[in-house]
């Protein structure tokens, strides 16, 4: 075995990223950091905690006056300024306490001698357990990540394959049924199916729940009554909850229990298959010649082959979405458990819901890019279609069973007439023709018979792309 040369020594690679969405990725994800990186979630937890503190002065417990107004101003900005020098403070804390939520606690207390607001100092952190600031601040940054990262991405998505549904409504293309010739159909159809199931799970997913308990150390508000028994702890629990803007679970462990979160990573998970389906379709397409891809100026599709074009960012996309749907797979699955009152595997679970919703963010930006760089070869659709004329057996034997009941016609088995026709053999439209012309039905159904083509056999494919329309208009 070889050793590296020793000049490898003098590069620092425990200082490169170890994670692609972090190195090579890091643009496409970055706005996902704002919320669901560690620095992130400590400033959701100075959050939570400065509010709490506003909340107890607001009501006056334990002889407090309420903050004047530019107090309550100058706090709110410990977390609304948060940055390099807070991030650094907790890093140095952290590493002495090995409890990264007591250090934000000791951060809002050293601030809160900084403004000169140390006789409320003992109402940082009043009654509450971890998971109380934890449950609140992983509702607030998940919330807003999906809200203002996560699901404009994917409305992108969903506009431009809209776009294109309606740009080739008219567009005949054949079907591929257990990727056989079948009934034709429209690319714009077959686009705004996919605009109509992403819509579905968009409208789910925006429903969500986000929601974070606050009763203490076992859900018991025990310390809270001690404190204070006559004061309604779970009514002021909620109050506190619902203005931060999440919803409150009154019945927990010292935990809350976490099953919003499965439902949305399991909706996650479920967009995310919706839109591997699309880009393992739309890869289909390309290779078919269905679709071909718009040349990028300085781009090399091959390494060695100067006329390729990679449909890279369908893969690209697939790919993503496959890491993406594990790990939220795996989400769900850890996060609907806790031993007893509180195990700590939910802890390190959690670290990991940016790194999926990383994958899935950074699957979205491939399709939306992916969708400007494709042109529909209309061409090859209609060679195709031209090709697989015996895809009419279906429109002949449906209308032969249609007059056989009208008392137009004595054919006996009209489906298995066809059958012999067509099945396993390519049949020409002079063929056909005359097939037609043989047959024992009215005059009326041969002419409309003879009228069609594989084509103009495309039903209500191109009305049926307006009804993306209506889903749209109801989000």
């Amino acid at each position: 075995m070889t050793s590296l040369p020793r000049e490898h020594d003098a590069i620092s690679f425990g200082e490169q990223p170890l994670s692609p969405l972090d190195g090579r990725y890091r643009v496409a994800v970055a706005p996902l950091s704002e919320y669901l990186s560690e620095a992130g979630l400590n400033r959701a937890r100075v959050e939570v905690e400065v509010e709490w503190l506003i909340a107890l002065t607001d009501r006056s417990l334990f002889g407090t006056a309420p903050l004047e107004e530019a107090q309550k101003e100058r706090l709110r900005a410990l977390y609304g300024g948060f940055g390099a020098d807070e991030i650094a403070w907790l890093a140095e804390k952290e590493a002495v306490t090995r409890h990264d939520v007591k250090a934000v606690e000791y951060l809002v207390r050293d601030r809160l001698a900084e403004l000169g607001l140390e006789h409320i100092a003992e109402l940082t952190h009043f009654a509450c357990t971890s998971e109380d600031i934890n449950s609140a601040s992983y509702a607030l940054t998940v919330q807003r990540a999906v809200t203002q990262v996560w699901l404009p991405r994917l409305r992108v998505v969903i506009d431009r394959l809209a776009g294109l549904a309606h740009d080739h409504r008219e567009a005949p293309m054949l079907s591929r049924t257990h990727g056989q010739p079948a009934t034709p159909t429209t690319m714009g159809k077959e686009l705004a199916v996919f605009v109509w199931r992403l819509e579905r799970v968009e409208r789910q997913i925006a429903a969500s729940e986000f929601l974070a308990k606050f009763s203490g150390a076992t859900g018991t508000w025990s310390a809270h009554l001690a404190a204070e028994p006559d004061r309604d702890w779970p009514a002021l629990s909620r109050e506190f909850i619902e203005s931060l803007g999440i919803g409150f679970n009154v019945l927990t462990t010292q935990i809350e229990s976490h099953d919003w979160q499965v439902e949305l990573y399991d909706r996650l998970r479920h967009a995310g298959g919706i839109l591997h389906n699309l880009a393992t379709d739309v890869w289909t397409y390309i290779s078919l010649g269905y679709f071909s891809q718009i040349p990028v100026a300085g781009a090399t599709g091959s390494s060695t082959m100067p006329h390729k074009i990679n449909p890279i960012r369908f893969e690209n996309a697939e790919a993503n979405l496959e890491i993406s749907g594990g790990l939220l797979a795996t989400l769900a699955q850890t996060l609907v458990t806790s031993r007893l009152q509180r195990d700590l595997t939910d802890s390190t679970t959690q670290r990991n819901i940016g790194v999926a919703l990383g994958h899935s963010l950074l699957a979205l930006d491939n399709l939306a890019r992916g969708l400007t760089e494709i042109s529909l070869a209309q061409a090859a659709l209609d060679a195709d279609l031209e090709a697989n004329w015996e895809v009419l057996a279906e429109a002949i034997q449906t209308v032969v069973r249609a007059e056989i009941v009208a008392g137009r016609s004595q054919i006996n088995d009209p489906y298995a007439l066809l059958k012999d026709l067509t099945r396993g053999r390519r049949v020409g439209p002079a063929e056909l023709a005359e097939f037609v012309r043989g047959l024992d039905i009215g005059d009326a159904a041969k002419e409309r018979l003879l009228a069609l083509t594989p084509a103009s056999y495309t039903g209500l494919a191109s009305d049926l792309v307006s009804e993306i329309d209506g889903a749209s208009a109801a989000l």
